[in-house]
């Protein structure tokens, strides 16, 4: 899952790709690189980042989500936690909704992407909630809740994808311990989407203070993650992700290869 933000705020990217045809173009570089899936985002989720309005969202992604639509084949995913840009980008051709807040934040939300049909990636957060002390543990409390809220508004099993959110409302310790134990997130019984690229605990573990810098760094959590069963990657740089899932997948070939012969 490749990251294009038609956004001027965001940490990575911001003010990159605010033209349509400039994130159109981004896309498709993304695609030649080996990605499956675009995500389009329209506001900043980064720490402190300023709200935009549902006209401001709509008017970012909603023309870019068309023109990849006409020239690509690629899946369409479009961040948002607003139903009524969900809804306006679906019909617009969008496949997937990425909703950092989980299904939370806007009561409309499930039932736009029941009717829809459509994906979706129920991510995990932290902010504006309590958290539970066990990171873990506030994964299940808060994921459960918002796989009921799916349930209830008739969002099939298999389109649901979970994301644990690192960094968001997580510190670096927390996003550690989230992946020492991320082997545990598949109690789910869902795929598991994983978002570290170029993330501040990324900078911090390599001390890389620049986002482009975080690349080789995120290529290494992406190993580990692979390992640990993580099926989804979110990622800016695709050509150097698929480089660390190349060397990830052969290993759980092996692995499997051998346990298979164990069994015989």
């Amino acid at each position: 899952m490749a990251i294009v933000n038609a956004t001027p705020d965001s940490f990575s990217d911001g003010g990159l790709y605010l033209a349509a045809e400039e994130a159109v173009s981004r896309a498709l570089s993304c695609v030649e690189e080996g990605a499956h899936i675009i995500d389009i985002g329209g506001e900043s989720t980064r720490p402190g980042a300023l709200a935009v309005s549902d006209a401001q969202e709509q008017d970012r992604v909603l023309p870019v989500i068309e023109k990849l639509r006409k020239e690509s084949d690629a899946v369409i995913s479009v961040d948002t936690y607003r139903a009524s840009t969900a809804e306006l980008a679906l019909k617009a051709g969008a496949h997937i909704v990425n909703d950092v807040f989980g299904l939370q934040k806007d009561d409309d939300m499930a039932a736009v992407v029941a009717a829809a049909r459509a994906g979706v990636c129920i991510m995990h957060t932290g902010r504006e909630r309590q958290k539970l002390d066990d990171v873990i543990e506030d994964q299940y409390a808060f994921l459960n809740s918002s796989l009921d809220i799916a349930q209830k508004a008739g969002i099939e099993r298999g389109a649901i994808v979970l994301d644990p959110g690192f960094g968001f409302a997580k510190d670096e310790a927390e996003n550690i311990a989230l992946m020492s134990r991320f082997d545990e997130l598949s109690a789910f019984g869902f795929p598991i989407l994983a978002g570290t690229s170029r993330k501040r605990f990324v900078g911090a573990l390599t001390r890389r203070e620049t986002a482009e810098e975080r690349d080789v760094g995120t290529a290494a959590t992406t190993a580990i993650l692979r390992m640990a069963g993580a099926v989804v990657f979110r990622v800016h740089n695709v050509a150097m992700t698929r480089d660390a899932l190349a060397i990830a997948d052969a290993v759980l070939r092996q692995k499997r290869n051998i346990k298979g012969e164990g069994q015989q």
